[in-house]
């Protein structure tokens, strides 16, 4: 199993639409696959994903924690964990 649980896979099914217009999986095991292709990353709270952010070298020392999070590419997961997805 990869580092995508069933929250993640799950959560990222149903809200795709968030960063693309068309779906991109319409089952759990595409999603995994797509996830990996792009290499997402799973961060365990907001500050790892600034951290993410900064060592991909991306400006963001103007963007709130809540900008971060209102970001298409994040996913806030229901159990507080974050996905991030660039595509």
């Amino acid at each position: 199993m990869s580092e995508y649980d069933e929250v993640c896979l799950e959560y990222f099914l149903k809200h795709q639409s968030q960063l693309f217009d068309e779906k991109v999986a319409d089952n759990l095991e595409a999603a995994e696959e797509f996830l990996e292709d792009c290499m997402a990353v799973v961060c365990k709270n907001i500050k790892e994903v600034r951290a993410y952010f900064e060592e991909e070298g991306a400006d963001i020392s103007q963007m709130s924690d809540d900008d971060l999070e209102e970001a298409s590419e994040v996913f806030a997961l229901p159990d507080g964990r974050f996905l991030v997805v660039e595509a």
